[in-house]
C-alpha cells in the first residue's frame, strides 16, 4: 500500500510553502488528522487554526483570497461541505475567489467514526456550485500533482482526500491534466470508469476479468468537474456498456455525471457502483468497503451480471 492521499497532501503543502510565499493554510482544529500540521510547524506565520468553526474557516479563506493569497482550507469533508456550504456558495463560488478546499476523511473508508462522519454526498454538493472545480485523486503521486495544479489554477477548487492508505496507481512520470480522464487499459467488452480509491479496486477487477476472457477498458477520472466528456463518449461508442465505481452516493456523483454525458452524446447502459442512498455505519474500513460493494469482487460480479 502507498500513502493515504491526506498524507500526500501534507507533503505537497510543505513543497508549496517553500515555492510560493502566497500560499496560506487554514485548518479547523484537525491539523494532525488533515496533515496540515507539518506546514504549521514549518511556516507558522502562514498557518491559521480557526478552531472548530468551519464557516469561519471558509470565510477567512475567502478574505485572504480577495487580497491575493492562495488559501488552502482543510477539515473533514463532512464538515467542509456540510457545515460550511452556504459560505462556500456565497463567499467563495459566487465571487469566484481563489480558494482551495482540501477536504480529508471523505467516504465510508473513514471507518469507525461512523455515518455521522462519513461524507458520501460531498461531490454532489460541490458539483452543483458554479465556478467550482472538483478533483478526486486516486493515489499519493496524483495527489501531489493535483495540489501543485490547484495552487496554480485561478478559481475555487474542491479536492477530495481519504484517510485510508491508497494503493499506488501512478509512478513519478505521471502528470495530472485538468479536466482529462486517464485510460489505464483498453478493452471493448465493458468500460469501467472509476475515481478515488475505487480506481485501485477497478484495476484489480479488470485484471480478473481479463483472465476470464473479458476485456475491460479501465478509465480513471480524477476531475469530476469539469468532466472529460470526450473519453466518456468514446467509451460509450466503443464498448457494450459502462460501469462506474465511486466511494460516494450514486446520486449526484461520478455515476450520475457519466450518465448525464452518455444521455446527451451516445445513450448506453450505465451501471453504478457506489453508496445506494443510505448512510454509512461504524466498522473497519475493510468491513465497510466489503458491505457496501466497494471491492474488486463486486466490480467483477457486476460486469458479468450485465455483460
Amino acid at each position: 500500500m502507498g500513502l493515504a492521499t491526506r498524507e500526500a497532501y501534507g507533503k505537497a503543502l510543505l513543497q508549496l510553502g517553500a515555492d510560493n510565499n502566497n500560499v496560506v493554510v487554514l485548518d479547523a482544529d484537525l491539523s494532525k488528522s488533515t496533515k496540515t500540521a507539518d506546514f504549521a510547524d514549518a511556516y507558522s506565520d502562514r498557518f491559521i487554526n480557526v478552531g472548530i468553526a468551519e464557516q469561519n474557516l471558509m470565510g477567512i479563506a475567502a478574505g485572504l483570497a480577495s487580497y491575493g493569497k492562495i488559501p488552502f482550507a482543510s477539515t473533514f469533508a463532512v464538515f467542509a461541505t456540510g457545515r460550511a456550504f452556504e459560505i462556500i456558495r456565497n463567499s467563495i463560488c459566487y465571487p469566484n475567489l481563489n480558494v482551495k478546499i482540501a477536504a480529508t476523511h471523505a467516504g465510508i473508508s473513514v471507518g469507525e467514526d461512523g455515518g455521522s462522519h462519513q461524507s458520501i454526498e460531498d461531490i454532489a454538493l460541490m458539483n452543483v456550485l458554479p465556478n467550482m472545480s472538483v478533483i478526486v485523486p486516486a493515489d499519493a503521486r496524483e495527489t501531489e500533482e493535483v495540489i501543485k495544479y490547484a495552487a496554480a489554477h485561478d478559481g475555487p477548487v474542491y479536492i477530495r482526500l481519504g484517510r485510508l492508505a491508497a494503493e499506488d496507481i501512478f509512478d513519478e512520470s505521471y502528470t495530472y491534466e485538468y479536466g482529462k480522464g486517464v485510460e489505464l487499459t483498453d478493452g471493448k467488452d465493458v468500460a469501467i470508469i472509476a475515481t478515488g480509491l475505487m480506481t485501485a479496486e477497478a484495476k484489480k477487477a479488470a485484471e480478473i476479468l481479463k483472465a476470464d476472457g473479458i476485456n475491460a477498458r479501465l478509465i480513471h477520472i480524477p476531475t469530476i468537474k469539469p468532466i472529460d466528456r470526450d473519453i466518456i463518449e468514446k467509451a460509450a461508442k466503443e464498448t457494450k456498456f459502462i460501469v462506474t465505481c465511486e466511494e460516494h452516493s450514486i446520486i449526484g456523483g461520478l455515476g450520475a455525471v457519466v450518465s448525464g454525458v452518455t444521455a446527451e452524446v451516445h445513450p448506453t447502459k450505465v451501471v453504478k457502483i457506489g453508496i445506494n442512498d443510505v448512510f454509512g455505519e461504524s466498522g473497519t474500513p475493510a468491513e465497510l468497503l466489503e458491505k457496501y460493494g466497494m471491492t474488486a469482487a463486486n466490480v467483477v460480479n457486476t460486469v458479468k451480471a450485465n455483460l
